[in-house]
C-alpha cells in the first residue's frame, strides 16, 4: 500500500539502538498517525522494523509488511491460532483470500498454522491464485457462502477470518462458526454489527488494526519478532511474496531507501 510499506538500508541510528546498525536492510510498515513511507526520509521506532528477507529484492519485500502484520495478529494474537502448529487439521475460513492480507493469511494459515483452510474468491483467476498459496477449497464470496461450504463437506469451521466487508459477511460468519470458535475482522463496518446472531454459540469475536505502532503499546517489539519471523520463512522457503505485479521505478527513479532507527526519545533518520 504507497504510504505504508517501506524497505531501505539503515542509514543511521539514535543513542539507544539496539536492533539495527548502519547498513543492515530492513522493512517495516508504518501507521496512521505519521506521514506515509512515500517520502524521501524516514523516522522509524525500531520495534517495529524488520530485517528484510535476504531472498528478496526490494520491491518484492515491499509488498509485506502491512499486509503481513494484519494478517499475523488475526491469525496469531486475536484467533489465537498456535504458530507451532498444534491446531493442525483444524478449520478456519478466509473471506477475501485472494485480497493482499489473504494472500499471506493463506500462507500463515497454511504452513505456519497446519490449518484446513476454505478461501473465498469470485474468479478463476482469483480462485488459482488462492489455491496455489495453499487454499484446500474456494467458495465464491458473492454467493451463499454456507451452502457452498455444506457441499464440501465444512458446515461449521473453528475459525473465520473476515478480510472483506464485514456489513456483508458477518451473518455468514456467525452461521458458519462452529460453537465457542473464533472469528476476527479486519475491515471497519459501516452498520452495528448484529452480534445477537452469536448468542448461542458464543464464539469470540474481535477486530484487528495493527495496534501496537499507532498506540506504542508495550508489547510493540512483538511487531519486530514477527516480521523477523517472517523472513526468516521467506528466506526458507516456506512463504512466498504475495507481489502481483512490479510496475518499475519511478521517473526520475526511486533510490533504495536508508532509514534510521530509534527506540526512545528525539529520533533522527534519512533516506536516500
Amino acid at each position: 500500500m504507497l504510504g505504508w510499506d517501506a524497505v531501505g538500508v539503515v542509514e543511521s541510528v539514535g543513542p539507544d539502538v539496539t536492533l539495527f546498525k548502519p547498513g543492515d536492510a530492513v522493512y517495516y510498515a508504518g501507521d496512521i498517525t505519521r506521514q506515509g513511507s512515500n517520502r524521501e526520509f524516514h523516522l522509524i521506532d525500531e520495534r517495529i522494523v524488520g530485517a528484510k528477507p535476504a531472498s528478496l529484492d526490494f520491491s518484492h519485500a515491499a509488498a509485506l509488511p502491512l499486509t503481513t502484520i494484519t494478517a499475523w495478529e488475526a491469525l496469531f494474537d486475536r484467533l489465537k491460532v498456535s504458530a507451532e502448529g498444534k491446531d493442525v487439521g483444524k478449520s478456519v475460513l478466509i473471506i477475501g483470500g485472494a485480497g493482499g492480507v489473504g494472500s499471506i493469511g493463506i500462507q500463515l494459515a497454511k504452513r505456519v498454522g497446519k490449518l484446513q483452510i476454505i478461501a473465498t474468491a469470485s474468479r478463476p483467476e482469483s480462485a488459482k491464485w488462492a489455491e496455489d498459496l495453499g487454499a484446500d477449497h474456494i467458495v465464491n464470496h458473492f454467493e451463499d457462502i454456507p451452502k457452498q461450504m455444506q457441499a464440501i463437506g465444512f458446515a461449521q469451521v473453528d475459525y473465520v477470518l473476515i478480510f472483506n466487508d464485514t456489513d456483508k459477511h458477518f451473518a455468514a460468519a456467525a452461521e458458519v462458526i462452529k460453537p465457542q470458535g473464533d472469528i476476527a475482522s479486519i475491515v471497519e463496518n459501516a452498520r452495528p454489527v448484529p452480534v445477537e446472531l452469536l448468542k448461542q454459540k458464543r464464539p469470540r469475536s474481535t477486530g484487528n488494526s495493527c495496534t501496537r505502532a499507532m498506540y506504542k503499546t508495550p508489547d510493540m517489539i512483538e511487531q519486530h519478532k514477527l516480521l523477523n519471523e517472517t523472513a526468516r520463512l521467506i528466506d526458507a522457503g516456506i512463504i512466498r511474496t504475495t507481489i502481483g505485479r512490479d510496475l518499475g521505478r519511478s521517473t526520475p527513479p526511486i533510490c533504495a531507501r536508508r532509514i534510521a532507527c530509534s527506540k526512545k526519545g528525539a529520533r533522527s533518520a534519512s533516506w536516500c
